[in-house]
This record gives C-alpha cells, sequence and structure tokens, in this order.
C-alpha cells in the first residue's frame, strides 16, 4: 500500500503534464498558420479585424465605425485633370456633414455639402460642383420678421406665422397661412390665408393691410457664392433648402 502511493503520483502527475502540453499545443495551433502562407483572411481567428472588413496598407479599421456630425469625408475615384500641376491639389469627391454651420448673416443645421472635382489654383479652392442641403430654423425667420413673430410649420406642407401688428391704433393678433416657394433665389412664404380673429368681413378688409407683416422673403447668405437656391421645403423644426452650383469659390485665392 505505502509503495503504491508514489506511483500513483508519478502517474498523475504526468497526465496533467500531458493535458497542460496538449492544451498548449491547440492554442498555438489556433494562433499560427504554415509559415509561408498568405496568413489568415480578414475575419478569420487569429486575423485581428472583424469579419468584412477592408484594410489597405497603413490604414486602421474600427469595428462599427460611424461618420459624426462635423467629419469631412472623401469617396469616389476619378481622374486627375491632364493640366494639374505639381503646385495644386485636386480632389475627386469630398463631403461635409455639419450639425450647425454659423456664417456671418445666418444659422444653418443640419447642414450636408457634397462636392465634385475641388481643385487648388490661382482662384482658390474651386469645386466644379457643389450640393448643399440645410435647415433654416423657424427661430432665424421670426427674428428677420420681428415684433413678437413666430413661426412654425403648418398642415398639407405649408408655413404658419403668427404676429401681433398694429392697425389704426389697435394691436391685432395675425395668424397667416401659406406654401413656400423659391422666387429670384429668395426663400418666399407668401400668405394664402389670414385670420384676425374676427368676422370674416373685418378680416378681408384688414387682410391686405397685415399682409406685409407676416410675408416672408428670406436670402440664405453667407454660403459661397454661385449656389442657386432651387427647392425648399417645411420640415418640423424649420425650412429644408438645396441649394446646387457649378464652378464654385470654397477660399478664395490670393490676391498677393
Amino acid at each position: 500500500m505505502t509503495r503504491s502511493r508514489p506511483r500513483d503520483w508519478l502517474i498523475g502527475a504526468l497526465a496533467l503534464a500531458l493535458v497542460q502540453v496538449g492544451v498548449l499545443a491547440v492554442v498555438w495551433w489556433t494562433m499560427t498558420v504554415p509559415a509561408g502562407s498568405d496568413g489568415p483572411s480578414a475575419g478569420e481567428p487569429g486575423s485581428g479585424r472583424p469579419p468584412g472588413s477592408v484594410t489597405t496598407p497603413g490604414s486602421v479599421t474600427t469595428p462599427g465605425s460611424v461618420t459624426t456630425p462635423g467629419a469631412v469625408t472623401t469617396r469616389g475615384s476619378a481622374t486627375p485633370p491632364a493640366d494639374l500641376t505639381p503646385e495644386e491639389v485636386w480632389i475627386a469627391d469630398l463631403g461635409l456633414d455639419a450639425g450647425t454651420l454659423v456664417l456671418p448673416d445666418s444659422t444653418l443645421t443640419d447642414v450636408r455639402a457634397t462636392g465634385q472635382g475641388v481643385r487648388s489654383g490661382p482662384d482658390g479652392l474651386v469645386a466644379d460642383r457643389l450640393e448643399v442641403q440645410a435647415t433654416v430654423p423657424f427661430d432665424d425667420i421670426a427674428a428677420e420678421l420681428g415684433g413678437d413673430s413666430e413661426v412654425r410649420a403648418a398642415a398639407d406642407g405649408q408655413a404658419l406665422v403668427v404676429r401681433t401688428v398694429e392697425v389704426l391704433g389697435r394691436d391685432l393678433t395675425v395668424a397667416a397661412t401659406g406654401t413656400v416657394e423659391v422666387e429670384d433665389g429668395l426663400l418666399v412664404v407668401e400668405p394664402q390665408s389670414i385670420d384676425l380673429g374676427g368676422p370674416g368681413v373685418l378680416s378681408r378688409a384688414t387682410a391686405s393691410v397685415v399682409r406685409r407683416f407676416v410675408t416672408i422673403e428670406h436670402a440664405i447668405e453667407g454660403l459661397p457664392e454661385g449656389l442657386v437656391l432651387l427647392e425648399v421645403d417645411v420640415r418640423d423644426d424649420g425650412f429644408r433648402a438645396d441649394l446646387e452650383g457649378d464652378d464654385v469659390i470654397l477660399v478664395e485665392g490670393s490676391t498677393s
């Protein structure tokens, strides 16, 4: 009985050692590849990259990465101009997303801009084509109208303007609704109905007097010259504007 105990202990220790060696062999096998092979592909064990990811030399990939407001992205590929000089820079496609864009004369929100064929040169930084979508907040329009004006979305894609105006020495609360349109490059809302809260005869007689106080004519200023306002829609938070232009100067060239 006494002699069997050292033997049993030796057999147990040997079995444990064999198990440890086996585990290490399995781990080593899964972490490595045969010498001279191309290595594990993206998404396979040991690659260090998530399935479906693609990397280029010098690049870094992050699983689940997203574009945040204010980020500048480039995409696509194209042939640079044949006359591009070594001193010039050319970008095939350029995108900009911004939650808020503060301009000298206005503020825009939810801005999305895409440019094609952006090139530096004597005239500055010029885009062959530039498209911009942005929202003009209702508060900015109300401040432009003045007084206690309030602007908000109405039914059927219309806009509502509510404000107090003075007529014949009396204050009247006016509520006007109208459809937004583009006229001569301006964002325009011409009242189609005006409610003064009184009898219909009085409202019709006074409507022509107060119409100018509730008519919106807004110019989107501060963006690069050459952009043309094409379309405007009414959204819950403001007027959504679409602008486009060709040969738009993003940054003026040096005058020296």
